[in-house]
């Protein structure tokens, strides 16, 4: 007999599925979703992933052979945490609540995680900041039993780039594809509403569905509110748009309950904006579509432009999207470092399977593994699900990547744009003047509110709390956190990956 002990995500192509593994396509999702991890276990066993499309994480139990069985996704999109107890019984979640809640449970830090949270300022890695608990990594699956866990990599991003083909036609599979997705993300009974920030992706993703209306965040700020592009985009599309204002109380306020329902810090300001959308958001429908996956698969981030000039050379420094601080600043900062312990040493092995790989598929290869699970995929899950929202992202498909994978890197950029492909077949569906918009990223004011004493007391509480003494020599953040107010507004990353680090302890080591 198997049985789901855990499971989350959302099957894409369960009608296929259901026909080919007789199941009654009739049954509740719920139902038919747990039906067709059984009978695709039962079928392909470990090389189930290859049939199916969508976003996952479960954990089953085989009581024929006595294994636990659990499978993440290809690219992370859902999480997976598992812990092992002194009398080597094993916790599992999709959740780390649900490990810690657990008997035979030590709650203790995973202190050293903190020194590559300072250059990251998030996870990577199979570690996590609670000792013992640790991530089932994307594109991999774990067996237990007797004692014993196995773990079995069933995927990695693999690039072959196929430069028989021009811009024009790589536009056109990648939009038929998107289209043949785009039916079957939701059912037709599904309320569907959409994210929408200004830029090419979550434009497209709107564009190519059927959501009458979207979301998007902005700010009294007219140069950082990006919320107008958006409206403008969705009144172009005949779509209703909702704005959340995000006040700089609104911002801080929230910090606490974010830090607590990501379960381990983030220092990435802009999942602070996310979550309160998503709370927002979730007032007006429970599914929501988002365009993450894009930048990293099709080459959309600025900083992909330096590839050819990085070289070989990215093997020694290039860790992913964020690289805050340096090795020598955290020996001053840190009360206990641990030498031999870099960011670098992380993504070794990346290296290792990308050395014949161009400079910019290298640097792809890097965040897909990296950046989008540590950071993204994290975020989305965790502040979606907290607001009791559930995010479908349609350009994060086994499909879509395939695609990628296949073109050449002087069809993602060039001179002038980032993504050309994606924004080349996004011309089918958009205006130019949308397709061709300048990357803008999620545009967040932290920079500017953190420097106002009127939102900036309790950053300035906690870099002198008995928190900040427990971790950090306080004289030096506060050196840090000084030359920020006193104008030298690239320390405002650190001191918020500092904040973040401090706020989330709290949250879990002295208020539980």
């Amino acid at each position: 007999m198997i049985e789901i002990k855990t499971y989350v995500g959302h099957i894409r192509n369960w009608k296929k599925l259901c026909e080919e593994l007789d199941i009654n396509p009739l049954l509740s999702r719920e139902e038919r979703e747990k039906e067709i991890i059984i009978s695709a276990y039962k079928k392909w066993g470990g090389n189930m992933a290859k049939h199916i499309y969508g976003m996952f994480s479960f954990a089953l139990f085989d009581s024929d052979t006595d294994t636990l069985f659990c499978m993440r996704d290809q690219f992370g999109t859902k999480p997976f945490y598992y812990y092992q107890t002194e009398n080597g019984e094993l916790l599992f979640g999709t959740t780390i609540r649900e490990i810690i809640d657990k008997e035979g449970f030590k709650k203790e830090l995973n202190l050293k995680m903190l020194q590559i949270y300072l250059t990251m300022t998030y996870t990577t890695g199979d570690e996590t900041f609670f000792k013992g608990v640790k991530k089932l990594m994307p594109g991999r699956y774990l067996e237990f039993k007797n004692g014993e866990i196995k773990i079995t990599r069933y995927f990695k991003p693999e690039f072959n780039p196929d430069n028989s083909k021009s811009i024009d036609e790589w536009a056109d599979e990648l939009h038929k594809t998107l289209e043949h997705i785009m039916t079957e993300v939701k059912t037709e009974d599904e309320y569907v509403e959409s994210f929408l920030s200004g830029g090419v992706d979550s434009s497209y993703v709107l564009a190519l569905s059927d959501a009458n209306a979207c979301n998007s965040c902005g700010y009294e700020d007219d140069a950082l509110d990006e919320s107008k592009l958006a409206q403008k985009t969705a009144e172009i599309l005949g779509r209703k748009f909702n704005r959340c204002l995000i006040t700089p109380e609104d911002y801080f306020n929230i910090v606490p309950y974010v830090m607590y329902n990501m379960e381990q810090p983030l220092g990435d300001a802009s999942a602070i904006a996310f979550a309160l959308g998503c709370i927002s958001t979730a007032k007006n429908t429970k599914i929501c579509y988002s365009g993450e996956g894009a930048d990293e698969f099709f080459g959309g981030y600025n900083m992909y432009r330096n590839a050819e000039r990085y070289g070989d050379n990215l093997k020694t420094f290039y860790v992913g999207n964020t690289n805050i601080m340096k090795e020598d600043e955290k020996r001053k900062i840190l009360k206990t470092y641990f030498e031999n312990f870099e960011p670098i040493d992380l993504v070794k092995d990346i290296y290792k399977e990308n050395e014949n790989l161009d400079p910019l598929s290298k640097m792809s290869d890097v965040d897909i593994q990296v950046w989008l699970e540590g950071d993204i995929y994290l975020n989305v899950d965790k502040m979606s699900r907290a607001a009791g929202l559930e995010v479908r992202m349609p350009l994060t498909d086994l499909r879509i990547f395939d695609i990628a994978s296949r073109m050449p890197s002087n069809c993602k950029i060039d001179e002038i744009n980032n993504k050309l492909a994606l924004r080349t077949a996004a011309l089918k569906v958009l205006p130019e003047e949308i397709a061709f918009r300048k990357k803008l990223g999620f545009v967040v004011p932290i920079r500017k509110w953190m420097a106002n004493e009127n939102y900036n007391g309790d950053v300035r509480a906690k870099f002198n709390s008995e928190t900040a003494e427990k971790f950090f020599n306080i004289d030096e953040i506060n050196a840090i956190f000084n030359e920020y107010i006193n104008g030298n507004s690239d320390n405002w990353r650190k001191v918020w990956t500092i904040y973040t680090f401090i706020v989330w302890y709290e949250e879990y080591f002295v208020k539980r």
